[in-house]
């Protein structure tokens, strides 16, 4: 800018070699450009919001342990009849699967159970005639017992009456005594009065033969009564023997009245296992038709074939419910346990559904389902991992195409956190952080699931 002739500077700049060297290349300013435009968006990215969340792996199982796949057993021993149905067959509640046919000697009579209703008929009659038997035993006791009554009072009035006769001849017999000393004692006196010739022989001997007279009587007196008492002492046994008798006779109605009741507390107990006996024959008899316990679908049968010998117990088939509330099983470490709590929301990845998930961006991801946490178990299951039961989250439906065995790839979301920490954390190894206790948000919604179940059972 010296001269006043101008030199023009964009053709020496595009003219002369050494001076575009020294510029700067046009694609070099724009990668530059992109570069620095890059970097500025992953910088901003780093402090983008970042979902933490815990992977985990499992399958396709089903809440209610009724909904699960279940094997139906045979409660006999048998051999195979008849099959029923086939696999894949779509079965309803105690539809006939299998029909067997009975292998124990004790079950080969056709008319076993006729038989064994004819025991307990009989066994029926006799408990009835025991019955009427205790009836007329106890009607006889009573016989005896007013019998007894009736004949101890006649025996006792009659003691009362030859007790009253001892006492009446007892009485005579000491007045006679009292005549015969009185008439001793005359005589006595008249036999000195002769002796001293007072009186004449004649009134002695009159004296004499009233004495006579006197002792005769009081003989007969005395015998009279000996005799009321041997009949007041006869009275007496006659009355002890009285109640011996009828004791004796008591004593056999009652003999007999044990006999019966042990007869008939025998009878009972035979009809008792009598009852249970056709019972269990009539249940056995039904088993011979194994049923399915709910609707659903016959996936595999464990025997095959007609006239195979099955035990009691063995497996016949395995059945799927129709319709099963599933859930997805899946299994996450130790380690992760204490951050997951019920509630928590999971996004799953079924086995045979495309899908492109961003496990930090669950909103964008494509193919996934929406989950929460319904189970955690208090004991590892394998391996030292826990099983966690994960149901559709409400207003979610998941595919009708899911089979229960399918695998689950699943991701349990927790809190939101800048990307560069998650970085940081990936980077050393940290577990994700969460900002409150999955305790008590546990304890939180056990109180109202029972809250919950004790409303529904009022």
């Amino acid at each position: 800018e010296i001269s006043k002739g101008k030199i023009d500077k964009k053709f020496i700049e595009t003219n002369t070699y050494s001076l575009k060297t020294l510029s700067t290349p046009r694609t070099a300013r724009v990668l530059s450009v992109w570069l620095v435009g890059i970097g500025g968006l992953i910088f901003l990215s780093l402090f983008l919001p970042w979902q933490q969340n815990v992977e985990a792996t499992g399958t396709l199982t089903a809440l209610n342990p009724q909904d699960r796949p279940q094997e139906v057993h045979t409660a006999i021993p048998g051999r195979i009849k008849e099959w029923r149905v086939i696999e894949g067959q779509f079965v309803n509640k105690n539809d006939t699967l299998v029909v067997l046919e009975e292998i124990k000697d004790d079950y080969f009579d056709p008319e076993l159970l006729r038989r064994l209703e004819d025991q307990l008929n009989a066994k029926r009659d006799a408990i009835l005639a025991t019955n009427r038997k205790l009836g007329a035993l106890d009607s006889q006791l009573g016989a005896l017992g007013q019998g007894l009554q009736l004949s101890l009072q006649k025996a006792q009035n009659k003691y009362q009456q030859a007790l009253l006769k001892v006492t009446s001849d007892s009485a005579e017999y000491q007045a006679e005594k009292v005549n015969y000393e009185v008439a001793k004692i005359q005589f006595d006196r008249y036999n000195t009065l002769y002796e001293q010739s007072l009186i004449s022989l004649t009134e002695l001997e009159r004296r004499k033969l009233k004495l006579q007279e006197t002792g005769a009587k009081l003989i007969s007196l005395e015998n009279k009564y000996l005799v009321s008492k041997n009949e007041m002492i006869n009275t007496l046994i006659e009355l002890n023997s009285l109640r011996a008798e009828y004791g004796d006779k008591i004593a056999k109605s009652e003999s007999d009245k044990s006999s019966a009741l042990g007869y008939l507390a025998d009878a009972q107990s035979e009809l008792a296992k009598l009852k249970n006996k056709y019972a269990n024959m009539v249940i056995r008899n039904n088993q011979y038709y194994i049923l399915a316990p709910q609707d659903g679908y016959i996936v595999k049968a464990m025997k095959s074939g007609i006239g195979e010998t099955i035990k009691e117990t063995d497996g016949i088939a395995t059945i799927m419910p129709a319709e099963p509330d599933v859930a997805a099983e899946i299994y996450v470490r130790a380690m992760d346990v204490p951050l997951l709590a019920k509630g928590r929301h999971v996004r799953l990845e079924f086995d045979g559904w495309p899908a492109l998930q961003f496990s930090g961006w669950p909103s964008v991801s494509v193919g996934t389902f929406g989950g929460s946490v319904k189970v955690i178990d208090y004991v590892d299951s394998k391996e030292g991992k826990f099983r966690v039961l994960v149901v559709p989250e409400k207003g979610e439906k998941w595919p009708k195409q899911l089979r229960i065995g399918s695998g689950v790839y699943g991701w349990v979301m927790l809190d939101d956190v800048p990307v560069w920490y998650e970085i940081w954390r990936q980077l050393n190894g940290f577990p994700p952080s969460l900002y409150a206790e999955p305790d008590e948000n546990e304890k939180k919604d056990t109180k109202s699931d029972l809250k919950t179940k004790i409303k529904v059972k009022k």
